[in-house]
């Protein structure tokens, strides 16, 4: 067990001592303190504090009564039933009996052209819907308008001259290679010739295909990247002629 150590007893223990007492250093204060208080209440809403709000206290007098609260109308005034006097207007009379109708009134109308007139025709029309929804059958495309037209089932136009079009350019491309191959500067490639041309082509492209399915898979080197892009180069470049061939039935090649 750990023993409690007293402090050894001394005389001078006992005199009184006196107590010293610390002043604290004063209170920090800004020297802007003032400018900041008028600025706040400068811009402190009079209406936004914390609280019940400081107003007039009403008067015992002023409780409120009954129908205080109801609108009023304004009250009526001299001008305003000469008003509603002045805005109706009175009909005239009702004829008596004893009374002698005009005489002598003559009109311009005819009454026999109008009563013989052809009335007009109505539109036709058709129902829609169950509430007697009317449109007219003019615009409506139930009334077979278009092949009743001048013009209905001929060729338009501008087809008749893309079509003029076409034809003057295909006879022109036909000329231009029939004069070029008069002169020898052009042979036509037989369909023996274009199949020999086509099956080395796509024998070749065989050789290349096994060579780059050869090739190693890591590629560390510029020498093995650079054989990768060359191979898919010629690849890609017999892939092209291959679908040109296989298009065109019809081929021509220079000469020389």
């Amino acid at each position: 067990m750990s023993q409690v150590v007293h402090p050894p007893e001394s005389v001078y223990n006992l005199i009184p001592r006196e107590e010293v007492q610390i002043q604290k250093p004063p209170r920090y204060m800004s020297k802007f303190r003032p400018t900041v208080v008028l600025e706040k209440k400068a811009t402190k809403d009079a209406m936004r504090t914390m609280g019940p709000a400081k107003v007039e206290v009403p008067s015992p007098d002023k409780y409120l009564k009954k129908h205080s609260k109801e609108p009023k109308l304004p009250e009526k005034t001299q001008r305003s039933e000469e008003v509603h006097r002045t805005c109706t207007a009175r009909k005239p009379a009702v004829p008596a009996r004893t009374d002698i109708p005009p005489m002598g009134i003559h009109t311009k109308r005819d009454f026999i052209k109008t009563a013989t007139a052809v009335p007009m025709k109505p539109q036709p029309a058709c129902v829609d819907t169950s509430k007697g929804q009317k449109q007219l059958l003019e615009n409506s495309g139930l009334v077979p308008k278009y092949i009743k037209k001048k013009d209905y089932g001929e060729v338009p136009e501008y087809l008749l001259q893309r079509s003029e079009e076409e034809r003057r350019a295909k006879e022109e491309y036909d000329n231009f290679v029939r004069e070029q191959r008069e002169q020898g500067a052009m042979k036509h490639l037989s369909d023996v010739e274009r199949q020999a041309v086509l099956e080395g082509l796509k024998k070749s492209w065989d050789q290349l295909h096994h060579e780059y399915q050869g090739l190693s898979l890591i590629i560390d080197t510029m020498s093995k990247k650079s054989h990768k892009e060359r191979l898919e180069a010629e690849m890609k470049q017999l892939e092209n002629d291959i679908k040109l061939f296989e298009r065109f039935k019809t081929v021509y090649i220079p000469k020389n």
